[in-house]
């Protein structure tokens, strides 16, 4: 039985995830790793982790991390959102700076 999720993920997205997947099993057979010993340093199941290599989306990210990990990509993760690449947001945030900047006066004492 398929989810909803699954359904209304975008085609572009599913595609990723499969490349993804792919990536990962190039990336493993290059180290001469079977997928039961990936499978073993990740700390999943066989099936688990081929569900990894094909790019399912139900697998959780933190499945993806440690496979990274142990493929030899630590740092992957960190730099995929990363504030400072993030155009969109910094374009955003350019337009919302005020025209001009006024200091409050403070009350005077009487």
């Amino acid at each position: 039985m398929k989810s909803e999720f699954n359904e209304v993920m975008p085609q572009r997205v599913r595609r990723s995830l499969s490349k993804f997947g792919t990536d990962l099993a190039i990336a493993r057979r290059k180290r001469n790793l079977t997928i039961a010993m990936v499978a073993e340093r990740v700390g999943v199941g066989k099936r688990s982790y081929v569900k990894v290599e094909k790019g399912d989306p139900s697998v959780s990210m933190g499945i993806y991390a440690m496979a990274l990990f142990v493929l030899g990509f630590p740092d992957v993760f960190a730099n995929l959102a990363d504030v400072s690449r993030d155009d969109t947001g910094l374009l955003l945030e350019t337009g919302r700076l005020p025209k001009r900047v006024r200091v409050k006066k403070e009350p005077t004492a009487l």
